[in-house]
């Protein structure tokens, strides 16, 4: 059985391009949800050939919640992954996907998250703050911005001369490795009616010290 997901975003979608263009047996991507008509993500689904629907937002978080699991409903959503979708899921969604809905933060959550925290306003923060490492964390949704429980980190040293974009190009690297492995673990889960295996454990691919290793030797050789 192949899951069927849904790929919720705001921006670009380069997140959902890259979960779409993932191999896997488990899932796959049949639906892009946005909250903007706008949106480029809505342009890369076209050219992937993947379902469209843009929902548009409602005061009332049960009108929004009925438009989404509408959208939802008629796809036949098995599993949600959030890629840079901006909006507070509504209560009666993250009801009818508990445990099934996944979301991506560009830092180590607790830090550098809640409302407002997204994208380079998150790493300008982690520049501010003068922290040494950031990340990317994969999480379950609940009716809190990013405060469900933590399925995935990877670590991201920030280096000497930082900006918010060469930052940020760092984190997209990782988090285009490490969704689509997060997603892998969720729909097997699903389908075997278990828990997800946190990432990362000791049957991972990833080695996760040759990675800080080798953004260590870039920050060696950006010293002075």
């Amino acid at each position: 059985m192949t899951l069927r997901a849904a790929v919720f975003a705001s921006g670009r979608g380069s997140n959902f391009q890259v979960l779409v263009e993932h191999a896997s047996a488990t899932w796959e991507v049949v639906l892009l949800v946005t909250d903007r008509a706008d949106a480029y993500a809505l342009e890369r689904a076209r050219s992937l050939e993947v379902e469209r629907a843009v929902v548009l937002p409602d005061p009332d978080p049960e009108v929004f919640g009925e438009r989404l699991l509408e959208a939802l409903e008629r796809s036949d959503i098995d599993m949600v992954l959030n890629a840079g979708y901006l909006k507070l899921i509504p209560p009666s969604v993250v009801k009818r996907f508990s445990g099934r809905m996944l979301n991506l933060h560009p830092a180590l959550l607790p830090s550098f998250g809640g409302k407002g925290m997204y994208g380079s306003r998150v790493h300008a923060a982690v520049l501010e703050a003068g922290v040494r490492l950031t990340g990317v964390t994969v999480h379950f949704v609940n009716e809190e911005y990013d405060r469900g429980r933590i399925l995935a980190q990877w670590p991201v040293p920030v280096l000497p001369g930082d900006t918010p974009e060469s930052l940020a190009t760092r984190i997209h690297e990782v988090e285009h490795r490490l969704y689509p492995a997060a997603a892998d673990r969720l729909a097997r889960a699903i389908l075997e009616g278990s828990d997800p295996l946190p990432i990362p454990d000791s049957s991972d691919p990833f080695d996760i010290e040759l990675h800080l290793s080798k953004h260590a030797e870039g920050y060696s050789e950006s010293q002075p």
